[in-house]
Order: C-alpha cells, then structure tokens, then sequence
C-alpha cells in the first residue's frame, strides 16, 4: 500500500512498472456502477427487469434477446450479482465476460459494452493474480475497452468516472513519476475526470459512491474532505435500481468507519473494493 514513492526514482523503473500493472488490474474493478443510461433508453423493458434486482431474469432475457443492448444488460446483471456477493465468484465473471464480449461484437461502440468488459476482467485479475492475468494480456484488453467506451460515448458519466478512477490506481501504485511517464496518468487528471462525471450526472449514487471509493483506496486522510462530501451525496440521492439501494447502504457504512478506527475502514474500502 506504501509504494507511491518508489515510482519518484528511476532506479526503481522495474518495481515501478509492476506496481503500476497491479493497480491497472484494480482500477478495472471501479466501474460497479448499474447499467448505462443507453441500456434504459434503448431495452426499457429488460432494464425494469435488472433495476427490480432480478438479476438472473435480465441476465437470461438480456442474451435472449440477442442485441448489443441485450447482451450488455445480461452482462451487468451478472456482474451486478458478482459484485454484492460475499465471496468471490469466478464463474460468474467468466459468464459476464462473455455476455460483455458478445455485446462489443454486436456493437464496438456501446460504452456499457466495453465498460463491462472492461470490469469483468479486471474483477478476474484481482481472484487469479497479476501474472495471471498479464499471460492472458487482460491489463491491455482492459485498457482498450475503457478508452473505447470513452471515446465512443464521451459523456457517459460511468465511462468518464472510471477512467479517473483508473489513473488514481495507477498514480497510487506506481507513483507520480512513472506514472505519468509510462501510463500518462495524473491525479490531477483524475480529480478533472470525477469533476466532469460529477458534472455529467450529479445526483447519481453510483458515480459518487465510487469516486468516494476510488480515494479511500488511495489515502482517506489526505481525501478526507472529497470523500465525506461524495459519500454525503451520495446518500442524499434517489436510488433508482435495487442495486444503487446496496450502494446507498454501502456509502453510510463507509461515511461511518470514515470516524472510526483506521484499521476497520481499510478492511471496509478492501472489501467493498472486491478482493477476495
């Protein structure tokens, strides 16, 4: 956790670079937000299916129907349903992978596609492990998902606020320095990135829980304020979904430890961060 200095020194390149692809893997992880605006608007029907909580009901009928829209709904169902389990579920993601794949196939530019593809990837290097998942070059297929989403849909706030959260991890984990010579990554990027998401959807839970989440990962001291007034907004906003209920819930849990001892919140943002 105390590894952003080693990225200030070059003599440190190699570490740094590891580091860095360890925090890549984790910053997959941040979008566990419900499904994109483009999924309500285009499959009403399957998305009332998914915001009721019926998450393998929209998982079959999303696939069922056979389109982009359809198979990137299934896809967050499944993911939705990984996310708020207690224990890891490799099958699910495997499941949820393909369901993402299929939706990219259909249509390259649906950000939901790419963001989920991008996510369930990113959950499944976190279970197997960083060397793992650099076999399988999931880091680069990850990546490109996320910038494809973005330049696809540039003001989808899920999409914009996940790239933000991936150049907190970056930063975090391979120091400012390498960070900003190997990746391009910033965390003044970042903060511009969750300020425009913050601008794309201000009321929305998932988006402020998760940059919330995104810089107690990184240094709830250093945060505190940003943190505390996301968490606050994001408890002082209508959840739509069954799933943004569970965020809402989650964000009081982490405003409370936020008061409370250091160790306890750290174990609460790891948890709710999705490692096993």
């Amino acid at each position: 956790r105390d590894a952003g200095n080693r990225g200030d020194d070059p003599q440190g390149a190699g570490r740094g670079v590891c580091f860095g692809m360890r925090r890549l893997l984790f910053a997959l992880w941040l979008l566990s937000a419900p499904a994109g605006m483009a999924l309500a608007q285009n499959s009403p029907a399957l998305y009332d299916v998914y915001a009721q909580g019926r998450y393998e009901d929209a998982a079959r009928a999303g696939a069922a129907a056979r389109t982009a829209y359809g198979y990137a709904l299934a896809a967050r169902a499944v993911m939705a349903d990984a996310v708020l389990r207690d224990t890891p579920c490799m099958e699910c993601l495997q499941r949820a992978e393909a369901l993402a794949r299929q939706a990219v196939a259909a249509d390259p530019k649906l950000a939901d596609g790419q963001v989920l593809l991008a996510v369930s990837l990113g959950y499944q290097s976190r279970i197997k492990g960083i060397f793992w998942a650099r076999m399988q070059n999931y880091p680069n297929q990850a990546k490109a998902a996320l910038d494809a989403a973005v330049a696809a849909e540039p003001n989808n706030p899920y999409a914009v606020s996940a790239l933000g959260g991936w150049q907190v991890e970056i930063v975090r984990g391979g120091g400012p320095f390498l960070a900003r010579q190997l990746f391009g990554a910033t965390l003044g990027e970042a903060m511009g990135l969750f300020d425009r998401a913050i601008r794309l959807a201000p009321a929305n839970v998932a988006v402020r829980y998760q940059i919330a989440l995104s810089l107690a990962g990184l240094d709830p001291e250093a945060h505190r304020a940003r943190i505390l007034s996301e968490l606050d907004a994001a408890m002082r906003a209508m959840p739509n979904t069954a799933y943004e209920r569970r965020l809402f819930s989650r964000a009081g849990e982490l405003k409370a430890a936020m008061t409370g001892d250091r160790v306890k919140l750290d174990v609460l943002v790891r948890k709710y961060q999705g490692y096993p």
